[in-house]
């Protein structure tokens, strides 16, 4: 099998408005769940032309294979654009009937609010529960809202630890096992060098906060009814994550530079941060971007705050879904069944980039021990699957999830760059939540 290919899979949305969101409590849109439903199977065999909206790369190969299989069924794949840009545009489409897809790639976060909008099929009246034992528990429960069941999962991000092991060696740093150890590295190697630091926090992303908060015990968001939810950055994990990032902002211990920029990826190819604390999708990403510190790197798990833990969390993953306005609800049902929970589909996936959701593949010790290039051979799969076992479950996002992640970079952001108390961003992320929460009707509760 070969190594992963790159995918983007930043959770970040910085440009999606509030105009964009058109939430409202009272369920929107048409439900396209009247009349009775068909057998997925059975749809394969009537000719069939569904509509793909993914940003996925080389899915167009993975649906080839599809098509060969069920020659009547044909698929076209768009790419929509990611993240923003898909969404707005799914909004659009479905609120106003026409030019939404059969199916779509739709990231965890985001989905609370098509399923909340009544915008998604739930898939539970076409027999979706029975898959529940194909998938990682935190995948499956990231698609199973308020009893429904509105995606299903494709690719997960499991937290580890990607260090460059020639910068650890150069300095004499063991890779920490414990976040207590990870302030010690990073300690050490500032000292040693001031222009390097262990890893850099991006002002502008909330998905690696999430992940922090989630890894630390921390469930900060909760709906607890259609109408009612609940915000709280100030449990006792946010306050362990607030407190200790803090301390290594205020020892100038992490760099603050945006993510994902030419910059950033210089400092990360120069050796200036040792670390990637991020998603497990992250080797295709380090091999297509700065291929000339291919063998440099290696995968841990992410430190833990208990020495002997095994906790994690994910960092980006997404579903596939079946929008309302489709009109072969049961043939899309079939592709997506498909192409993520049926081996063929979800090994192919697999080479297409993209960290797997199914236990089957998980657990396949072909895939297990796959070398890969870029971490300099390792069989880090080993080390990554383990990362999403050792996944709590538990986590919620917000039916605004999307909202709240635009104005992240205004509020904990602005903290982070000016190496202030994270706790008093976190304060004021939780002020903002929960006002455009009431706003759009909902109750908001601080617990």
């Amino acid at each position: 099998m070969a190594h992963p290919r790159p995918i983007h899979r930043r959770t970040l949305l910085s440009a999606f408005s509030a105009a964009a969101l058109t939430l409202a409590v009272t369920a929107c849109g048409n439900d396209g769940e009247s009349g009775p439903k068909g057998d997925p199977a059975d749809a394969l065999d009537t000719p069939t032309t569904l509509t793909f909206w993914t940003w996925a790369p080389n899915v167009d190969k993975v649906v080839a294979r599809f098509e060969k299989k069920y020659p009547k069924i044909k698929v076209k794949v768009v790419n929509a654009g990611q993240s923003a840009a898909q969404y707005t545009k799914l909004q659009t489409a479905i609120k106003a009937g026409t030019g939404a897809p059969d199916v779509a790639q739709v990231e965890y976060f985001a989905l609370p609010e098509f399923a909340l909008t009544k915008r998604l099929v739930n898939l539970k009246d076409y027999g979706a529960a029975e898959l529940e034992p194909k998938f990682a528990a935190s995948a499956w429960s990231q698609v199973s809202i308020s009893g429904g069941i509105y995606g299903i999962p494709q690719d997960t991000g499991p937290m580890a630890m990607f260090y460059n092991a020639e910068v650890l060696r150069k300095f004499g740093i063991e890779p920490p096992r414990t976040w207590a150890e990870f302030e010690a590295a990073a300690d050490k190697l500032h000292r040693a060098d001031p222009d390097r630091y262990i890893t850099s926090i991006d002002p502008g992303d909330a998905g690696f906060l999430d992940s922090l908060l989630w890894q630390a015990g921390s469930r900060p968001f909760r709906q607890t009814s259609d109408s009612s939810v609940s915000v709280d950055l100030a449990d006792n994990g946010a306050q362990k994550v607030a407190e200790f990032w803090t301390r290594l902002l205020n020892k100038n211990l992490v760099d603050t530079a945006p993510g994902w920029t030419n910059e950033w990826w210089q400092a990360m190819s120069s050796g200036k941060y040792a670390m990637w604390i991020i998603g497990a999708w992250a080797p295709g990403n380090l091999a297509s971007t700065i291929p000339n510190t291919a063998g440099q790197w290696r995968a841990a798990p992410i430190p833990q705050w208990n020495a002997g833990d095994s906790v994690s969390a994910e960092n980006g993953g997404s579903a596939n879904v079946v929008t309302a306005t489709s009109k072969h609800k049961e043939a899309a049902v079939a592709f997506a069944t498909w192409l993520n929970a049926e081996a063929e589909g979800t090994r192919a996936l697999s080479e297409a980039g993209l960290f797997p959701a199914t236990t089957a593949l998980l657990t396949d010790p072909d895939f297990l021990d796959t070398p890969i290039e870029v971490l300099g051979g390792q069989k880090a799969n080993q080390v990554l699957a383990q990362s999403s076992e050792a996944v709590k479950t538990g986590w919620q996002f917000l039916p605004y999830q999307v909202y709240a992640n635009s104005v992240f970079k205004d509020t904990v952001g602005q903290s982070i760059g000016a190496r202030k108390p994270l706790a008093s961003g976190l304060q004021a992320w939780q002020e903002r939540i929960t006002e455009f929460g009431e706003q759009q009707g909902f109750s908001v509760s601080a617990s």
